[in-house]
């Protein structure tokens, strides 16, 4: 039984709230080899032109970040070293903020996960946002895709018992950016990156 995508609205809300509000919903990747999919359990906001951290700092508009001043719920990949990341577009057209999504509990399709990215403890399939776009088969082909319908989507799912919030991961070189609270997890789950 296929889940419902969420409506685009859910899409619009500020970049911050959308990041939380993303913790527990469901990230689905249908593909030719099968359907994965996993519970979201940490996100980071990353807010737009006035945010050192964001690649849309200083409004740089480039090829690669053209889709985040496109309208809210759209899909942002990028290459960083050899992996792909995936981020959602929020905020309004022209306001090219986005949200990471760094970590999946693995939910539907485990066995084809772990065929994409063999691993020993199952806590490492989907506990970073390079590992968790390999195993569901992410890539640079989703870039601008819309994540209310297939082949990419998110559902509804659970809801968190309790939100733990901080420091963003990986930006040491982005001044006062580097310090603001703006990584958001699940207390306690086992898939978060760290």
């Amino acid at each position: 039984m296929r889940l419902e995508p969420l409506e685009k609205e859910f899409y619009q809300l500020p970049t911050i709230d959308l990041a939380k509000a993303l913790l527990g919903c469901i990230l689905v990747k249908e593909t030719e080899e099968g359907i994965t999919s996993g519970y979201i359990v940490e996100t980071e906001a990353y807010m737009g032109p006035h945010d050192r951290a964001a690649h849309s700092f200083n409004n740089r508009r480039t090829k690669r970040t053209e889709i985040m001043y496109g309208e809210a719920g759209l899909v942002y990949t990028y290459t960083m070293h050899t992996h792909c990341l995936i981020n959602i577009v929020s905020c309004g057209v022209d306001e090219p903020h986005a949200v990471l999504i760094r970590a999946l509990e693995p939910h539907e399709g485990v066995d084809l996960m772990l065929k994409r990215r063999p691993v020993d403890k199952l806590k490492n399939l989907t506990n970073g946002p390079g590992k968790l776009t390999k195993a569901m088969g992410i890539t640079m082909e989703d870039y601008g895709r819309t994540l209310i319908a297939p082949p990419i989507y998110i559902t509804s799912g659970i809801t968190p018992e309790e939100i733990m919030e901080g420091k963003r991961i990986g930006i040491e070189n982005t001044g006062e950016a580097r310090d603001y609270p703006w990584r958001f997890w699940v207390k306690g789950n086992p898939y978060v990156s760290r």
